[in-house]
Parts: structure tokens; C-alpha cells; sequence
């Protein structure tokens, strides 16, 4: 017998064998449309998904997300808002961050996710702002700084205490902070400008003190403490102990309205004895 009668003979029999057994036949009809369509299915997918795999992503930092958008559709991608937040300096609306990163390859129809800048500046109100009247500017600008806050220095003015030390804060050109003002309130825009008085303890002036009817190292005292110098001593009567005597007259007098510049000299006239108008 042939190879070919043998390979008919093969084929009768299994004709022979699914016609005796129909509902075999159909199941394994069912099974191979099942099977010819997943794997239809299965290349389709793969097609589909392939195709157009290779796009390379658009760099949109720097950009308004506006015309970002519509530049997105073109090009089958969907621009998705994150979050947002306030940039010195920087307009609202441009994004500043995406992912997927700018140059990579994605498939079409990717979303892009985006952080763009707030177009409205943060705020913060003077009570949750550090203490600063009465600290050392530096400081306190770096702290400000952190905050996005900007500093400049307005002016200075004389304080006994020490130099550099805020006296004033202004916002918008008003007094918001000093030793008696604390507007609480008052709102800041993030990247706003705040304005300080600075303590200084050069060129001052302050009233003329009354020295009279003080003994003599009280006078002097007084006088080392508010930066003023003891100028020409004149003796009236005996002085046994100068640190024991009393202050009887000066020069210039102390009026409770002239004023004197710091540094300046104080004249005084002593007595051994308490002048009998002296308290």
C-alpha cells in the first residue's frame, strides 16, 4: 500500500469517527473558532499597541499650560495638573515640572502629568511671621529669605541698646511692627518686600540730663551710660573726696527740652556738701 493511500485512509477514518460522533464534532469545531480568534485577537493587540510606540516626548517646561495643551492633543497626549505652586518671579500658569521627562520615548496617547506656577502669590500674615522687633536684622533676613520674604534696610535710627537691632518694620510703606505697633493681621504676599529701622548707636541726640543735687560718681555714671563725656571739672569750696561730692550746677543746663548730640561734654561745678535745695 501506498504512502498516499495510507494518508487517505488516515483521514477517511477520521471522517468516519467525528461523523459517528457529532456532538464531538462540533466541540471541536467550537474549540478551533475559539483558538482562531484569540489568537486574531492576541495579534491585533499587539499591532495596535506597537504602533506609534516610538514618540518622542515634547519638552514643555518653561511653557504656559495653555498653549501646552493644545500642542498635547496634536500630538495624542493628555496634559494632567498635579499640583501647584508660587514661583518669585515667575508668571502663573508655566509648568515647571512633567513627567514623563522631556526627550523620552512613550506610546501615543500618554498622559502627561505637569506642576505648573500659581498665578495668585502665597501668603502670610504678620503673626506668623519670627519675632523681629527688637532681634538682630541678619538673622532675621536670612529667616525671612527662607520664606520667600525679601528684606531691605529702610533707615536707621539711634537706641541706646545694640546696633543693627530691628526698631521698625514697614509693609507697602506702613508701620506694622515697632515697639508699640504689631498689626497681626496684615497680610504679605510671598516675594514681597518688607522694610526695617535699624538701631544705631552713632549720631544721636537725646535730652540734656539733669545732674544736679547727684553725687558726683552717679553723674559720671549716667553720663558714661548714655555716651555722653564728663568735660571741665570746677571746684566750689574744699573737695576732700570728689566720689562724695555733689553735683551743684552744669553746663549746658538741663531744661527737659534741649537735646544733645552724643558724645558731646558735659561741664559740672561740684561741692563737698548737698545743696540745701537738693531733696
Amino acid at each position: 500500500m501506498t504512502k498516499s493511500s495510507v494518508n487517505n485512509l488516515n483521514i477517511q477514518q477520521i471522517k468516519d469517527f467525528f461523523e459517528a460522533r457529532p456532538i464531538l464534532k462540533h466541540f471541536v469545531l467550537i474549540v478551533l473558532a475559539f483558538l482562531f480568534i484569540l489568537f486574531t485577537v492576541i495579534f491585533w493587540l499587539r499591532f495596535y499597541t506597537n504602533h506609534g510606540e516610538k514618540i518622542e516626548m515634547p519638552d514643555y517646561i518653561g511653557r504656559n499650560i495653555t498653549q501646552v495643551k493644545s500642542d498635547a492633543e496634536d500630538r495624542s497626549f493628555e496634559i494632567v495638573v498635579t499640583d501647584s505652586v508660587f514661583v518669585v518671579g515667575k508668571s502663573g500658569g508655566e509648568i515647571i515640572n512633567q513627567n514623563p521627562k522631556p526627550k523620552s520615548w512613550v506610546k501615543s496617547g500618554r498622559k502627561i502629568y505637569v506642576v505648573i506656577t500659581k498665578f495668585d502669590p502665597d501668603k502670610i500674615t504678620v503673626a506668623e511671621l519670627p519675632i523681629l522687633y527688637g532681634n538682630e536684622y541678619n538673622q532675621k533676613k536670612n529667616e525671612l529669605a527662607y520664606r520667600g520674604i525679601e528684606c531691605v534696610i529702610r533707615g536707621k535710627k539711634y537706641d541706646p541698646g545694640e546696633p543693627n537691632h530691628i526698631l521698625e518694620v514697614y509693609y507697602n510703606n506702613e508701620l506694622i511692627i515697632d515697639s508699640d505697633v504689631f498689626r497681626a493681621e496684615v497680610e504679605i504676599d510671598k516675594g514681597g518686600v518688607l522694610e526695617f529701622v535699624l538701631s544705631d548707636t552713632e549720631g544721636g541726640e537725646l535730652l540734656i540730663p539733669d545732674l544736679r543735687c547727684k553725687r558726683y560718681t552717679e553723674a559720671e555714671f549716667l553720663l558714661q551710660s548714655s555716651k555722653l563725656l564728663v568735660g571741665f571739672i570746677e571746684e566750689s569750696g574744699s573737695i576732700t573726696a570728689r566720689e562724695d561730692s555733689y553735683i551743684i550746677a552744669q553746663d549746658p543746663v538741663a531744661d527737659g527740652i534741649t537735646k544733645i548730640k552724643m558724645g558731646s561734654v558735659i561741664n559740672l561745678v561740684i561741692s563737698q556738701t548737698k545743696p540745701a535745695d537738693c531733696n
